[in-house]
């Protein structure tokens, strides 16, 4: 026996020994982790953590609440281009191998051996599915084996097509992106399926190392690492010889792109994070629920323009107040253009820095290296603030006004920038509808960046004469009719609660005698709105103003009820206002359409009570439809008082709208602290308020129809642009008859001066008035 043979057969034994320990090896390691292997079958019940995205009701972004950004992909939605670039990339026999590539071993051993680099991986990408999910990032051997055993456990539990989809949505590709759809979004703006070939390589190149082959921060090894990944796929026969060409000259064209947010409404993501976070919790930003709210998207950006341009009107009304700080501009440029991008924009409000100033201009330096020339039309405007009640002398040169080195607000309008300035004053303006409460838009103040306080739901204040159309329509109610004769005279009380003699006046400091209820409404005739409660009686009051859902608590108990000293806020008192535009039906206001899970099931959706009162004999919809609180014909009444409010009382600005269906009620408190105007038709009703968060005075020639009036009507010359005029018709029970403007009672034959007034039928005036009895004069003082 040759030495060579005695030799081969010795290495053959060692060889078989070695197997058979190795086999033994594998045996024993295999019977030793495999109870301490997890169970695969719960990766098909995977939740990805995906953040909590809210939409208004006809599916604009609103908001996005969560640290990791990520849209979970199906894998039938996957570009099969991309599914080619990424198992190039990672694993090329994905679909041919059984959870572990022996080539790939194979190859990455070797190469560790030669070069001591591994230079294209021997882990699958089934093996990094059992990393990701259920391993750690240790580097031993027993880990090793055990992603080994969870690849071959996952490869018999679940398809190809599985595997790939928990691969591509759990993957960390960079500027808190996790999955490629994400990425896609955060690189390029766009879903997947909307990239180039060149694209697709670029993101399946990121999951070796996010950091290294980031395009935005690292461009240069990110076109090395996809222009490799092309190659290979060359290789492979994926792409053709001019794909390749093509792809590998695009230029590299990822940057950050934020959550496309669509619809500035961040009172109301607020008030949804707020809501669902007390059952949610935690897992509310990471479970990827989809919220649907009622907020129609151009009502929206109507109402944040309507609040951003009356609360500017307001400032600029009173007065300059001065730069917001001084720079000292012999800074390099690069370091003042740094410190401006820095500074904060609110809304349309933008930072500007004065570089120059001439006679009539300035030259203003903008955020993003752009300079701007300042007009004297945009500037001419400012005169310096005093107080609230005075201004300076109007500026005759820009020099009387800008400094250089004065950091300013600037504002964009019709092409043209102007000077403007943060106000200091606060609104809100909420709106909905009066049908089922469904909030169509809600501003809870000039921005929410500035000041997250929502004034819509969370700002208690008094109302003022707001408060008056339920105190008439409780007098209505009671017996009286809109022709009834109260008197406007002087009165003087004598209590304790009220703090000694209380003197209540009209803002007018005057006092007009016999006044009809109609028109003592729409003039908002102080004295007669506290002869009306004191003749119905405060609880009365009450009890119907708790009836609309105001809260009795904050109803103060005595005659100043009348005048509008409750403490509401402006969401209640639109939800009281709905009852009037419904017909007497009590609406609940709300928010939250509908809620779905990550995989896009309804979890919940509204079911708001209605206000239909055609629905009454339909047995199917009486479960859902709402309480009728108020008197039909009583509602009929109050709504038509108020449409004189607009018509030739203190809103009649709002004639601008030229429509005949609009109601509402101007509102203005003691020292002009609060000024409010809410007014509506029998589609959408709205509540716009104007103060200081501090009370105090606006003014002494700020009131409900100057201050929120005008955001009012900004709102709804686009809520009304389409719908047809819809008054309310008289329902039955309610007749119109010709009456004497003077007496209110019933006109005699042939007078020439008179007008026709609704009446109940119960309520119609049984007397005539003559030409000798037509009304009286009696403004005396009383005493109580």
């Amino acid at each position: 026996m040759s030495p060579m043979f005695s030799l081969f057969k010795l290495l053959f034994k060692l060889g078989i020994f070695c197997f058979v320990i190795g086999l033994v090896s594998l045996a024993s390691a295999y019977y030793y982790f495999s109870p301490q292997l997890p169970n695969v079958e719960t990766l098909r019940d995977i939740r990805f953590q995906t953040p909590l995205r809210i939409y208004s009701h006809d599916k604009k972004l609103i908001a996005e609440f969560g640290e990791k950004r990520r849209t979970p992909i199906q894998f039938e939605d996957i570009p099969p281009q991309f599914v080619h670039a990424l198992t190039a990339a990672e694993d090329s026999r994905f679909f041919d191998h059984f959870g572990i590539d022996i080539k790939g071993l194979t190859r990455a051993a070797f190469q560790l051996a030669t070069t001591g680099k591994i230079q294209s991986g021997g882990s699958t990408i089934t093996m990094q599915v059992a990393k990701n999910f259920f391993l750690t990032r240790e580097r031993t051997f027993s880990r090793k084996f055990m992603e080994i055993l969870l690849a071959l456990r996952i490869e018999q539990e679940l398809s190809k097509e599985e595997i790939f989809e928990l691969y591509i949505n759990k993957i960390y590709l960079g500027h808190r992106s996790y999955g490629i759809q994400a990425a896609a979004n955060v690189y390029y703006g766009k879903n997947i399926e909307y990239l180039s070939l060149s694209q697709h390589a670029m993101i399946a190149g990121l999951p070796k190392a996010p950091s290294a082959f980031n395009p935005i921060t690292n461009p240069k090894r990110a076109t090395e690492r996809r222009n490799w990944i092309l190659k290979r796929m060359h290789s492979l026969s994926l792409i053709g010889d001019q794909e390749l060409q093509e792809a590998t000259q695009s230029p590299v064209t990822a940057k950050y792109h934020t959550s496309d947010i669509e619809l500035r409404a961040f009172y109301v993501a607020e008030m949804v994070r707020k809501s669902l976070y007390e059952q949610y919790g935690e897992n509310l930003y990471t479970d990827g629920y989809v919220v649907h709210t009622t907020l129609k998207s151009n009502l929206q950006k109507t109402a944040n323009e309507a609040v951003s341009n009356g609360l500017i009107a307001y400032s600029e009304r009173h007065g300059y107040l001065g730069a917001e700080d001084n720079w000292d501009i012999t800074l390099p440029l690069t370091e003042l253009q740094k410190k401006l991008n820095k500074t904060i924009s609110y809304g349309t409000l933008a930072p500007a820095l004065v570089l120059n100033i001439s006679e009539k201009s300035a030259e203003v330096l903008l955020k993003n290296n752009e300079k701007a020339v300042l007009e004297w039309e945009g500037i001419s405007w400012a005169k310096p603030y005093k107080n609230v009640n005075w201004t300076g002398k109007s500026p005759k040169k820009a020099s009387d006004i800008l400094k250089i080195g004065d950091l300013i607000r600037i504002r964009e309008k019709e092409g043209k920038i102007y000077l403007t300035q943060v106000p200091k004053v606060q609104g809100s303006l909420v709106a909905l509808n009066p049908k089922n409460g469904a909030i169509v838009s809600l501003v809870g103040g000039f921005n929410f960046t500035h000041n997250k306080f929502n004034r819509s739901t969370q700002a208690v204040r008094q109302p003022g004469s707001n408060f008056k159309p339920f105190i008439y329509a409780a007098a209505l109610d009671k017996g009286y009719s809109a022709a009834s004769l109260i008197n406007d005279a002087p009165i003087v009380f004598h209590d304790s609660k009220l703090e000694g003699n209380w003197r209540p006046q009209n803002s007018s400091r005057k006092f007009y005698g016999p006044t009809r209820l109609r028109m003592a409404l729409y003039k908002s005739r102080n004295l007669v709105s506290i002869r009306l409660l004191r003749a119905i009686g405060i609880p009365a009051a009450q009890d119907y103003l708790e009836l609309a859902g105001f809260d009795r608590s904050k109803l103060p108990n005595n005659l100043s009820l009348s005048l509008g000293s409750a403490d509401v806020t402006p969401l209640k008192l639109v939800t009281g206002y709905a009852t009037f535009a419904n017909g007497g039906y009590k609406i609940e206001p709300y928010f939250i359409e509908r809620i779905e899970n990550s995989f896009g099931k309804t979890l919940f959706t509204a079911e708001p009570l209605i206000a239909c009162k055609d629905c009454s004999d339909q047995q199917d919809t009486t479960d859902s439809l709402a309480p009728r609180i108020y008197d039909e014909k009583v509602t009929f009444l109050t709504y038509n008082i108020m449409q004189d409010v607009i018509r030739r009382g203190t809103a009649r600005k709002a004639l601008v709208l030229k429509r005949n269906d609009i109601a509402g009620k101007t509102g203005t408190t003691n020292e002009q602290k609060d000024a409010w105007f809410s007014g509506f038709n029998q589609d959408y009703v709205a509540t716009a308020w104007v103060g200081f968060d501090q009370p105090k005075t606006l003014g002494r020639r700020e009131f409900g129809g100057t201050a929120a009036l005008p955001i009012w009507i900004d709102f709804m010359r686009e809520a009304l642009k389409d719908t047809p005029e819809k008054a309310p018709t008289p329902p039955e029970g309610v007749v119109s008859v010709k009456i004497d403007p003077k007496s209110g009672k019933r006109a005699y034959p042939g007078q020439t001066d008179a007008i026709y007034e609704f009446f109940r039928l119960k309520n119609v005036p049984s007397g005539y008035a003559t030409p000798s009895n037509k009304g009286t004069t009696n403004a005396a003082e009383e005493l109580f």
